[in-house]
């Protein structure tokens, strides 16, 4: 009986998936004082996932604002909107049809494939395989566990060499939801091994560089998504006395941490955590990179969505130092990119470009000392949002390469 009693526990665990039926994501475009008072008053007297920016506390005057609103508040929100006047779109009619969408390449194959959104035991599978595929370009290394205990394996790109190389470190999936993020960080390794010895900018790069790969940062939430809660953003720890789960590991970092753009509530979706690196997943990113300071030379960080090439600052309105290298260089990126299939990005600071935001990861990493830090936003700009479509993997990963490459010759021309 007791046996019965716990498979039924545990069926009834697996079964509990969110789903989104009928729920809608809108585009608000505020013009007005009285349009970012409403935004904000909904915000507070209903729950609405916030896509773009990332909090109410974020919404301005002539920002576009992406809000998923679930469908018991439709009709209050529709309401609302109609008495406001406000500019207002529908980006997505219903969200779980969207989300069942997503896999328009076919069903998923029982193994790994760059061209789908992989659960994270196929990635922890692959890493596993890839790592020992070529032990004269590829190892890997545990650089601690997550908070539910999984190993965050790093992959370290780069001819074999005695010496120490310099380095540029990248890390994808910093928030669970962005799945197109983590599918290029496994993008980027399968093309750096393919065309090592073929492609004479990457030969150049793993003979003289190392690149350290982080397929996927924020692993609990990540594997939360595919199992559990589609729109999940955070990491998946507990503290006792409070009921709600994780903080924002992107604004987590000790860098302006907690000033603005963040939030000290602990069930916001950008809860800076209780302190500096309160989650183990950007500690152990940290201690990395700082224990390895002297030879990391860029730092790129890959989210989505946007289409935005930023870099630093995001915790204040200053510029920083490198201002005018580090926004040449991403000018350079973006039009590299752009000249594949046309996509536009935008770059600039993170402060200015699209709204403040202390305690991220790359603002850190330019303070430590890394000069080449950079953040990416992927496709889209919001059609599809988080849910984009798995046919547009390849050819997002494709033009990010280039934008990276470019990154990374630049890097490599001038090491500090």
């Amino acid at each position: 009986m007791k046996i019965l009693l716990l498979f039924g526990l545990v069926a009834v665990a697996l079964a509990d998936v969110t789903r989104f039926e009928g729920e809608k994501v809108f585009r608000l475009k505020p013009t007005l004082d009285e349009h970012v008072t409403l935004i904000k008053d909904l915000a507070k007297s209903i729950e609405v996932d916030f896509w773009k920016p990332e909090s109410p506390e974020l919404v301005t005057i002539d920002i576009e604002v992406d809000i998923h609103v679930p469908a018991i508040y439709l009709d209050m929100v529709y309401t609302m909107l109609q008495q406001s006047d406000m500019q207002t779109e529908v980006l997505i009619e219903d969200l779980q049809e969207t989300i069942d969408a997503q896999a328009d390449g076919g069903p998923s194959p029982r193994t790994h494939s760059y061209t789908k959104y992989n659960s994270w035991d196929k990635v922890q599978s692959w890493i596993a395989s890839i790592a020992s595929s070529n032990p004269n370009l590829i190892s890997k290394q545990v650089i601690g566990n997550t908070y539910e205990g999984r190993p965050m394996t790093l992959l370290k790109l780069g001819k074999k060499s005695s010496s120490t190389k310099p380095s540029i470190f990248m890390d994808c999936g910093i928030h669970a939801r962005e799945w197109i993020s983590p599918a290029f960080c496994q993008w980027f390794v399968k093309e750096a091994l393919s065309t090592y010895g073929r492609d004479s900018q990457m030969t150049s790069l793993l003979d003289q560089m190392d690149v350290f790969v982080l397929p996927v940062l924020n692993i609990d939430g990540y594997d939360f998504t595919h199992k559990s809660n589609r729109m999940w953003r955070k990491t998946r720890s507990r503290k006792s006395g409070s009921s709600c789960i994780g903080a924002d590991p992107n604004r987590n970092f000790d860098a302006g941490w907690c000033s603005m753009g963040a939030s000290s509530n602990p069930c916001s979706d950008t809860f800076c955590g209780y302190s500096p690196e309160s989650e183990i997943e950007a500690k152990n990113v940290a201690d990395f990179i700082r224990r390895n300071k002297s030879t990391i030379k860029a730092y790129l960080t890959v989210h989505s969505y946007s289409q935005l090439l930023l870099f630093p600052y995001s915790y204040t309105y200053a510029l920083a130092a490198d201002h005018s290298e580090l926004l040449k260089v991403a000018e350079g990126a973006s039009s590299a990119l752009r000249s594949l299939y046309g996509t536009r990005y935008t770059s600039g600071p993170g402060a200015t470009t699209i709204y403040p935001a202390a305690g991220g990861s790359d603002d850190w990493a330019y303070d430590l000392g890394v000069k080449y830090s950079y953040t990416f936003e992927l496709r889209d700009t919001g059609r599809y949002g988080f849910l984009l479509p798995e046919s547009q993997i390849k050819p997002t990963c494709e033009e990010t390469m280039l934008a990276v490459k470019y990154i990374a010759a630049h890097v490599q021309k001038n090491l500090y």
